[in-house]
């Protein structure tokens, strides 16, 4: 994508988000943005608010899981991760190859913990 269409992304959302807060459907695109953008730290933000708002939903707390792993926060990354499967994520083969979780993947107790988990790759 190019950087200008990036900034009128970023920009879209925002505005939507300024005047709906919880609006999920923007919230999510935005946090993807942030981060396709670089701005990881303000992109776990808003991971972290979508997690709040959908508590119970996966994926969003897969994301986060990938916001605090490119953020470098490698223990809290892997907290999220678990919370995530215990909600049902089930995409193995996505999570040994998402880019976003390679620290992660690299990290000791996610090692020790991905060799004890129950999880069949999707078909």
């Amino acid at each position: 994508m190019k950087s200008k269409d990036l900034d009128f992304e970023i920009s879209f959302f925002e505005g939507v988000v300024r005047h709906r807060p919880d609006y999920v459907d923007a919230l999510a695109p935005l946090a993807e943005a942030y981060t396709r953008r670089g701005w990881h730290e303000k992109g776990l933000e808003i991971d972290k608010r979508l997690a709040f708002l959908c508590k119970d939903d996966p994926v969003v707390h897969y994301n986060l899981a990938c916001s605090y792993a490119v953020s470098g926060h490698e223990a809290k990354a892997l907290s999220v991760l678990k919370r995530a499967v215990r909600l049902g994520f089930r995409d193995i083969k996505h999570l040994q190859t998402d880019a976003d979780l390679k620290r992660l993947r690299e990290y000791p107790p996610f090692q020790k913990w991905f060799a004890t988990i129950p999880l069949k790759p999707k078909k």
